[in-house]
């Protein structure tokens, strides 16, 4: 007598988006309802628009090409329209189309996101991200000289309350999407991807992108420890000595480490030093790095870089510089791909290292004693 033995039960695929999904659904209704009222107030009033023309700050910003006029009821229906959606797509009884429909609302949702990350933010909020450092230590000591209501005015703090929307959007959708994908069969827990997504071919395009992620910021780092040792790299020697008068040399300094930290903490995107914490690190030496420890501000500093780029190439003094092949500003061209290329860097650590233990794709093959894993 032979006898068949039924099929392991495969276990049920987990919400990558966790149980928090709700919760930024909820919140994201939230803001963006209360931006679509702003918005509206500056429709009604005509004053309060952050995005004009005439704005400081928006110089390098694309929505400056848009009016007050225009721009402010179009934000104000964005604001309602993505409070309707998040609402729609939150909660227990969140609509749960197939299709066209379910592909119009990740379009819109998306298109959305696409302009609170990367057309809102531009090089204000790069820059500020850069200068934060130097900006809260030296704060108690009066240095730099700087007046912090200029730093933090209404146009920068605008923008920074839409890249926390444009955030909260993205987790929502990203929550919802995966709800509502169409499962063919149940997935193991071997199966951690197909094709391009598999850890194993994430350690490969990885480490790729990593690099090009890693040499833009170098490059343009450069340019800027140039000035600081008094070489005229991209500007007259007038311009170079009225640089050096004042603070502007050290405040290019200071974003030029701010690049280099980053490119250095790039490669540890690759690195098993990125995956585990290094002996030197007392306290932590040898335990895991948390995932979101690294993918979270990877991903900030990917949408800040792609955001300022793109920003940069409506500017047309920017333009007309890198017309003229100047050095300064050469590096900033490849703004755009280093974003990119960094966005894409995060997403290979994220997809190698999901799943469980066993099945994670190392970096690099650990050879040596300092790379064993540790209790």
């Amino acid at each position: 007598m032979t006898g068949t033995t039924a099929p392991p039960l495969a276990p049920p695929v987990r919400d990558p988006a966790g149980g928090s999904t709700d919760y930024a659904g909820w919140l994201t209704a939230v803001w963006a309802a209360l931006y679509g009222l702003l918005a509206l107030g500056w429709t009604i009033t005509g004053d309060g628009y952050p995005y004009g023309a005439g704005t400081r700050g928006n110089e390098a910003n694309l929505l400056r090409l848009l009016t007050d006029a225009t721009g402010a009821p179009v934000f104000a229906a964005i604001g309602f329209l993505t409070a309707l959606l998040a609402l729609a797509i939150t909660g227990p009884r969140a609509v749960r189309p197939h299709g066209l429909p379910r592909v119009l609302l990740l379009g819109y949702g998306w298109a959305v996101v696409a302009l609170l990350l990367v057309v809102v933010p531009d090089m204000r909020v790069l820059a500020l991200a850069g200068y934060a450092p130097m900006l809260i230590l030296g704060a108690p000591f009066g240095w730099p000289d700087v007046d912090y209501a200029e730093v933090f005015d209404w146009t920068t703090i605008n923008k920074i309350w839409v890249v926390l929307g444009g955030l909260l959007l993205a987790r929502t959708l990203v929550g919802w999407q995966s709800r509502t994908a169409a499962r063919g069969t149940a997935h193991g827990p071997g199966a951690a991807g197909a094709g391009w997504t598999t850890a194993v071919s994430a350690a490969r395009w990885g480490r790729w992108v990593t690099w090009i992620a890693m040499i833009i910021p170098v490059l343009y780092a450069l340019t800027r420890f140039a000035w600081l040792a008094n070489i005229p790299l991209g500007l007259t020697a007038t311009e170079l000595r009225d640089l050096r008068s004042g603070d502007g040399v050290w405040a290019g300094a200071g974003l030029a480490a701010f690049a280099v930290v980053g490119a250095v903490l790039t490669v540890g995107l690759t690195r098993p030093w990125g995956e585990r914490f290094p002996r030197w690190m007392i306290g932590i030496a040898g335990r895991r790095v948390p995932v979101k420890l690294a993918v979270v501000p990877a991903t900030l500093v990917a949408i800040f870089v792609t955001s300022a780029g793109v920003g940069l190439f409506s500017h047309p003094e920017f333009l007309e510089l890198a017309g003229d092949l100047n050095p300064a500003v050469l590096p900033m061209l490849l703004w755009p791909l280093w974003g990119v290329a960094l966005g894409a860097a995060t997403l290979a650590y994220h997809l190698r290292r999901r799943g469980p233990a066993e099945l994670r794709q190392p970096a690099v093959p650990h050879d040596g004693p300092d790379d064993q894993p540790q209790p």
